[in-house]
């Protein structure tokens, strides 16, 4: 299997999207590099850039979500992206494995048009442990089913401590998946606002990181 990197702003998404809603099932989109990638390459290497938050009511195989990834679709042509992925959560706590997470249907499509595709469950015991470990969990479809693999790897640092200031802050409440967008148009399911904030406090991190390694003389 290619292997499989994860952005700060992708990471982040997906935990705050299940942080806002954890009395609920939710889902969303992974969005990869689209300058990487080959088309119709099974096992390629993907750079997942962004998630795109879903749903938290049950719009899973709803005109709704028809919609929804028509709208993706087109924004991640104009970003140079590609749809190469699913995410979920699932409303039981204990549930951590695909086959209890809602959307099953949507992920398999994206595997229909990107065979590279994978798929992430967010591992609801893990949430309140960002600074030891990713909460989440990745597979990859292979004879007809999803299998558990090895973890992605951050492709920029300080991942986990951005995602537990974003927690700590209540950057959560602020998120806006397709739900939220469907009540009220004018919200950004981009999360365009977030995706700044994040971008702000790595490159705080980077400055602190480097002003360590070389102290002012």
């Amino acid at each position: 299997m290619g292997e499989v990197s994860l952005e700060t702003a992708a990471y982040a998404k997906m935990i705050l999207h299940a942080a806002k809603y954890p009395h609920c099932a939710v889902n969303g989109i992974l969005l990869a590099d689209g300058s990487k990638f080959r088309e119709g390459v099974k096992n390629q290497d993907l750079d997942i850039v962004d998630t795109i938050p879903l749903f938290h009511h049950s719009h899973y195989l709803s005109p709704m979500a028809e919609i929804a990834l028509t709208q993706i679709e087109a924004t991640a042509q104009r970003e140079n992206c590609v749809i190469a992925g699913y995410y979920a959560a699932c409303e039981n706590f204990k549930d951590n494995v695909v086959e209890k997470c809602p959307g099953q249907k949507i992920a398999e499509k994206i595997v229909e048009h990107c065979p590279s595709a994978i798929f992430i469950v967010v591992d609801n015991k893990k949430m309140v442990q960002h600074l030891d470990t990713p909460a989440i969990k990745l597979h990859k479809y292979s004879d007809g089913k999803w299998k558990l693999k090895d973890a992605p790897v951050f492709s920029t640092p300080h991942v986990l401590e951005t995602v537990s200031h974003l927690l700590q802050s209540g950057v959560q409440k602020d998120l806006v998946d397709f739900d939220n967008y469907l009540d009220d148009i004018t919200q950004d399911w981009t999360n365009l606002g977030i995706e700044k904030l994040i971008a702000s406090i790595t490159a705080s991190n980077t400055i602190d990181n480097d002003s360590e390694e070389k102290p002012y003389r």
